[in-house]
């Protein structure tokens, strides 16, 4: 294709190619992404929303510098610990990575399984009130003394909105009860607002759907691996940086088990057990969310098996000459 270019063989289209490769916790996306950028000149845009945090490297199996194998990785290490990153900074911080990467003519290829960060880049948010810190902190204090009041106050207030978030999801919670406040309007009301749809790129979708039996299991081995091998820690030197217990990073699925092994309130076989049921929870949430979204060529197996990664560059190959034009006939060749 490049050469074809090069050579003034293909047309570009109005659309820049976009790879997007999502899928569950451990199904192998980011081997499946590397390989995919070493097959096409691509680069990779993080779309983890744990990723993003410096200093939590174990727990999120963020891929070490010498394993990304000199493919440029972008929205990645950008906030410290103790930053409560949203999905507007990541939409910011992706596009612009986005912008960059078709500039210099390389296929950028997004890569996670935080999937409102993803439906955010893709789709773009409902304009919404900024943050109020004042209503937060009273609206935390309620959930401290209360923990099933804020479902409940949203409840009354958008019984709609309340139906799409579970009762323990409290960072949720706040957020909606702070727009709906904010903005005088019901918070399903303040989400119709029309969005700023990304623009200029046609998007392949490539979902991992690995055997769910043989995922738990890589999941559990996993978590007993990050247990062995330093997320204690590496989660005491952030305590000891300064960064607060619950801080969202820190509240992570890995971290805040481990950080409750610092307390005292969990044995390291508890917090073990723990981390495994929750991450396994954590991929069945994942899976459905995707289900839920659209064109989507989904691939049954791990991103790390070799017949799949080719069943995958061929899916590449096809949008990428998509977002091409009809090539010139040789008299045009020659004009």
């Amino acid at each position: 294709l490049l050469a074809c270019e090069r050579d003034n063989m293909l047309m570009p289209a109005d659309l820049l190619p976009l790879i997007a490769v999502l899928g569950p916790t451990g199904a192998g996306k980011s081997e499946l992404s590397l390989r995919i950028a070493e097959e096409f000149r691509g680069e990779i845009v993080n779309c983890d929303s744990v990723h993003v945090y410096r200093g939590l490297n174990i727990g999120s199996a963020k891929l070490s510098p010498r394993e990304r194998r000199g493919v440029a990785h972008h929205s990645l290490d950008i906030v410290g610990p103790g930053h409560d990153f949203t999905a507007g900074e990541y939409l910011r911080s992706g596009r612009l990575a986005l912008r960059e990467i078709s500039g210099r003519h390389r296929l950028p290829i997004v890569v996670g399984g935080t999937g409102f960060y993803l439906r955010a880049l893709l789709l773009g948010l409902s304009p919404a009130p900024l943050r109020d810190e004042a209503i937060r902190d009273r609206l935390r204090r309620i959930a401290n003394r209360r923990p099933q009041a804020l479902h409940r106050l949203l409840e009354r207030a958008d019984i709609e909105a309340s139906r799409r978030i579970h009762a323990n999801d409290h960072q949720k919670l706040i957020r909606a009860l702070e727009m709906s406040l904010l903005a005088h309007q019901k918070v399903s009301q303040v989400q119709s607002r029309p969005r700023d749809v990304l623009q200029g790129y046609s998007v392949l979708k490539i979902g991992l759907s690995p055997e769910r039996k043989a995922l738990y299991e890589k999941i559990d081995a996993r978590c007993v691996w990050m247990f062995e091998n330093g997320i204690i820690e590496e989660t005491r030197l952030l305590l000891e940086q300064g960064y607060q217990p619950q801080s969202k990073a820190l509240q992570t699925l890995g971290y805040r088990q481990a950080v409750q092994i610092l307390d005292n309130s969990l044995s390291i076989q508890q917090a073990i057990t723990d981390c495994q049921t929750k991450t396994r929870q954590y991929a069945k949430r994942q899976m459905t969310w995707f289900r839920g979204e659209t064109d989507i060529k989904w691939h049954h197996g791990f991103g790390t098996d070799r017949f799949l990664q080719q069943a995958v560059f061929e899916d590449v190959k096809a949008h990428l000459l998509s977002c091409y034009a009809t090539p010139l006939s040789e008299s045009e060749q020659h004009q």
